[in-house]
């Protein structure tokens, strides 16, 4: 039987046990929620849990299709979910057990901050995007991402899930010349061919759960303590600090984007006298 999909670097934690036995005290649903493995594929129930190494494949007749990009000719094509060979006598899986069993067959969402659109990279090869043009060209040759790189997801109610590029147009799979498949982005509406099944696996998923559930409780961010930002990244000399007036309205986007330590060690560089560089 074929061995699970793993990834460099991935490290096997080990779960602790409760000794006393007392382990009535947690919650059941979050006791099923933490005896799920990390790496276990899962479908995302909602927008946010889709981050991370992700498997998406089309529930296509006879045989399912996924998204495979080969790093050796960097081409991006449909390949076929074919059953592998098996030592023992249980039977294929269904449609809803699919599971990714090569790097090929896996993408890595990134989430664009401040939206709900999302990013698309290949997990093989050097990372490239996917994208679509205009005319709906659907490539993954992009090492940059802009625009054409940008991807609003749909989960339907069945949980499926839709992709919708920046034209406003969806992502969906079309028989060419040949009997081939390939993946087009022009599709007005969502039918069969629009529709995607798209695995996650287990800990983003917890870790989506767990932003929701800090939201929820209303939770208050950190604040900025300025001046023991500037003391660690802006001070010199005799440790003087030099604070603008723009300064939190500056240090706050920042932050949302992601990039307090940049702007700081930006300020730093523009900030200080020439003479103790």
């Amino acid at each position: 039987m074929p061995s699970k999909l793993k990834f460099k670097g991935e490290k096997h934690r080990k779960r602790k046990r409760d000794d006393d036995g007392d382990e009535s005290a947690r919650p059941s649903k979050r006791r099923g929620e933490d005896s799920v493995d990390d790496n276990a594929w899962v479908f995302p129930n909602n927008i946010n849990e889709l981050r991370g190494p992700a498997f998406i494949y089309h529930p296509s007749e006879p045989v399912p299709i996924c998204l495979t990009f080969n790093p050796t000719s960097n081409k991006l094509h449909l390949s076929l979910l074919l059953d592998k060979a098996s030592t023992d006598d249980k039977p294929p899986p269904t449609i809803l057990e699919r599971e990714p069993l090569d790097v090929k067959e896996v993408w890595v969402i990134t989430r664009v901050a401040g939206s709900e659109t999302i990013n698309l990279r290949t997990g093989a090869g050097e990372g490239k995007f996917l994208s679509c043009e205009k005319h709906g060209i659907v490539s993954a040759d992009r090492d940059a991402r802009g625009p054409q790189e940008e991807w609003t997801p749909v989960v339907l109610p069945d949980g499926m899930v839709a992709f919708q590029n920046i034209y406003e147009k969806y992502l969906g799979v079309d028989e060419v010349a040949g009997g081939s498949m390939a993946l087009r982005g022009d599709s007005e509406q969502v039918g069969f061919s629009e529709r995607f099944w798209v695995k996650v696996q287990s800990k983003y998923q917890r870790e989506a759960k767990e932003e929701e559930r800090k939201q929820k409780a209303g939770l208050p961010e950190p604040e900025i303590d300025e001046v023991g930002s500037n003391h660690m990244y802006q001070a010199w000399g005799a440790g003087r600090s030099v604070v603008s007036n723009d300064d939190k309205k500056a240090l706050k986007r920042a932050k949302k984007e992601g990039r307090l330590a940049e702007a700081m060690l930006d300020r730093r560089a523009k900030l200080k006298s020439d003479r103790f560089c």
